[in-house]
């Protein structure tokens, strides 16, 4: 850290000092790689030796190392999961696919609804009997035991949406907002069900070679590509799953560095002009895909999953002005006039070949699906219709009267927006209210260091810091004793509280980034300082010990405030203080934006301000809460930024990861640096 505070002061030199005026100071950005490589640099090591470890045991007990190494860097603090909240609903337990990781869970054709709200106790009936069947005691017949209690079965599903797809393209986006429309509409090589058991979907059957490097899938021969009106239009092959893997590394959109390293030259191809004939993808006939990686993958069957392996009818594609080549697609998609494939304004941009064709989509009302009856599937599928209602989230109460009134299938009830409040006033809490399964996503803050934007180009969101005060942030957010300081007087047990009530405030709290429980040792490993870990250690366990090493105040435990500690708080900003001493100004600015007309998250970002202030002091740290008053300017502020220098904030706590696959690696990886990590955005930086 001296090096890197020699260099702050340097710069703090040559672009003004504290107490000068405004005028004769001006904030420049830093440069990346430098920022990252001080904060984050041992990080990439640690990896680099997971990747390298013989064994799957070996490497989760180094992924652990670096997943501590990570957190006690401050630069970002988990803090929630989804579920853990009072929920009401018609939908029977578990009838999708259910995995920890993919894109599964988002695929809702099997899902199993009732025409009324399902009773608390008999939910936990549908419990016991799915838990039954996944020890493999009894089937699972949600359906029966539904119409057994007398409800009444449902055959279409509406939900809502506040943020539309930007694209049907689903190689081209890692959007979960994308593509929880689009999985909708097409199948891959194979998919989980109910249960949790991997079964084939496009590929009927493959072969693993004895190296571990060759995967070889037999496409099923009655799948078609239809358009959105039904029509069939071509048969689904083996070069379809070319034409998409291909197209997907040419688009860049996030996906393409989860195959880095993994399928052999695909790294090579899309990062450094490689030849595409040495990519381990190719069609051996119309319905024979052969798939080569670089290295034995253990988790490369959890992987196929995820969208990046999903297929593209490859003459509509084409004839739709799409190419192949990374330098072709950058030229050719920039022309909007010729390239026309998968245009989120028009639904006959794409064609499908799940159980569903998307019908309408009108970004700030409504997306329909309806099930395709020529879909090689139809007969599992138990949905007609799914339909999507744009709610910005400004009017909870009518949302609630809606799900009571049958509109939509269910809902989250929360403190903030009134709807607990209302559930237990009209009785609907004691007799329908749940507490929802949590689940292996991780929603964390990232604290921007290497801000690049102060106030969106319509002028809209702008921070109301002075130029010397964007200096002063900067170099404070530089010093990892104040970033501790600031994780630790994060009061998340505080800001839950808003949304989910004071007696759920903890139920999803996450504080590590992985799911602490997603992957357990097999065997006892020793590591490289000669620690023994016994079989069985789940891998959170591996993390804290290597935090209490450390000597990281943290406990990675779900369901507690695992990083709340207003005295650790108070000694590392004291360490902060002396640490940068007069190179800036007390106190630091940080800014925080917010969406004004949704109350929930204008009751987080209040209790967010409250909690720091509280624990620091005005007169060490003041946030500024700065209001969006639109959707699309609180998500261009911070979730859809397209790099770190487009982040407008200083604290952003609205963004997300789920897992990708079956491996500690799909969280960590994404922040690796020099732009191959995708959540590196969130904390500024590529």
């Amino acid at each position: 850290m001296k090096k890197f505070l020699s260099m702050l002061l340097a710069m703090i030199m040559v672009l003004g000092v504290v107490g000068a005026s405004a005028e004769a100071v001006t904030y420049e950005r830093g440069d990346d790689e430098d920022i990252y490589e001080e904060v984050l640099g041992d990080f990439e090591g640690l990896m680099a030796a997971a990747e390298a470890a013989e064994t799957i045991d070996e490497r989760f007990v180094l992924e652990a190392q670096a997943e501590a190494y990570l957190l006690d860097s401050a630069v970002m603090i988990p803090t929630t999961t989804q579920g853990g909240a009072y929920t009401m609903t018609r939908i029977a337990y578990r009838t999708i696919p259910y995995a920890n990781w993919g894109n599964d869970d988002d695929r809702w054709g099997t899902m199993v609804a009732a025409n009324e709200l399902i009773k608390k106790e008999d939910r936990e009936v549908m419990k016991e009997a799915w838990k039954k069947a996944v020890a493999g005691e009894e089937a699972y017949d949600p359906a029966k035991i539904l119409t057994d209690l007398g409800y009444t079965l449902a055959n279409e599903y509406k939900t809502t949406f506040s943020t539309a797809p930007v694209t049907l393209d689903w190689l081209n986006t890692s959007s979960q907002s994308d593509t929880e429309i689009t999985v909708q509409t097409v199948d891959g090589l194979v998919q989980y069900n109910n249960l949790g058991v991997m079964e084939p979907k496009l590929a009927e059957s493959w072969e693993i070679s004895e190296d571990g490097l060759t995967y070889t899938f037999h496409i099923r021969q009655d799948a078609k590509w239809y358009t959105s009106e039904g029509a069939e239009y071509a048969p689904v092959t083996a070069n379809d799953f070319v034409a998409g893997f291909r197209h997907m590394l040419d688009a860049k959109a996030g996906l393409e560095w989860l195959v880095d390293g993994v399928v052999a030259g695909a790294g090579e191809y899309y990062g450094n002009g490689g030849a595409w004939e040495d990519v381990g993808y190719e069609a051996a006939d119309d319905y024979t895909l052969v798939i080569t990686l670089e290295a034995p993958t253990s988790y490369f069957m959890t992987m196929l999953t995820y969208s990046c392996f999903l297929p593209i009818c490859e003459d509509w594609y084409l004839s739709h002005g799409g190419v192949f080549g990374v330098e072709e697609y950058a030229a050719a998609s920039a022309d909007t006039n010729a390239y026309t494939y998968g245009m989120n304004t028009d639904v006959a941009s794409q064609v499908y070949c799940g159980p569903f064709l998307l019908k309408k989509l009108v970004t700030d009302s409504e997306i329909v699906c309806e099930k395709n009856p020529n879909y090689y599937d139809a007969d599992k599928i138990n949905m007609n219709k799914i339909t999507w209602i744009f709610d910005a989230g400004e009017n909870p109460t009518q949302t609630y009267k809606d799900v009571v009134d049958g509109v939509y299938a269910g809902m989250g009830l929360t403190e903030a927006s009134g709807t607990l409040a209302l559930a237990k006033e009209d009785g609907n809490f004691d007799k329908y209210a749940y507490v929802s399964d949590t689940t292996s996503t991780s929603y964390f803050g990232g604290l921007n260091m290497n801000r690049g934007t102060f106030a969106l180009a319509s002028g809209a969101c702008a921070s109301p810091k002075t130029e010397q005060q964007k200096i002063d942030t900067q170099t404070a957010l530089w010093n990892k004793n104040f970033r501790k300081a600031l994780q630790h007087a994060f009061d998340k047990g505080t800001q839950n509280a808003t949304s989910r009530g004071e007696d759920l405030k903890y139920a999803n709290l996450r504080n590590m980034y992985t799911h602490p429980e997603f992957v357990q040792l097999s065997e006892a490993t020793v590591d490289q300082n000669g620690h023994e870990f016994p079989a069985g250690t789940m891998y959170g366990e591996m993390v804290q010990y290597y935090l209490d090493e450390m000597g990281c105040k943290v406990n990675v435990t779900d369901a507690i405030d695992g990083w709340y500690n207003p005295e650790a708080a108070q000694e590392y900003l004291a360490a902060a203080k002396e640490e940068l001493g007069d190179t800036v100004a007390w106190p630091i600015q940080i800014d925080v934006v917010y969406y004004g007309p949704s109350a929930a998250n204008t009751a987080q970002a209040q209790a967010y301000k409250q909690v720091i202030e509280k624990t620091l002091g005005t007169d060490s740290v003041i946030v500024n809460l700065i209001e969006a008053t639109t959707t699309e300017d609180f998500y261009a502020c911070g979730y859809r930024a397209s790099n770190g220098e487009a982040g407008n904030f200083d604290m952003f706590y609205g963004s997300g990861w789920g897992p990708d696959y079956g491996d500690p690696n799909t969280y960590l990886n994404t922040f690796l640096g020099n732009g191959a990590g995708y959540m590196t955005k969130v904390i500024g930086l590529f």
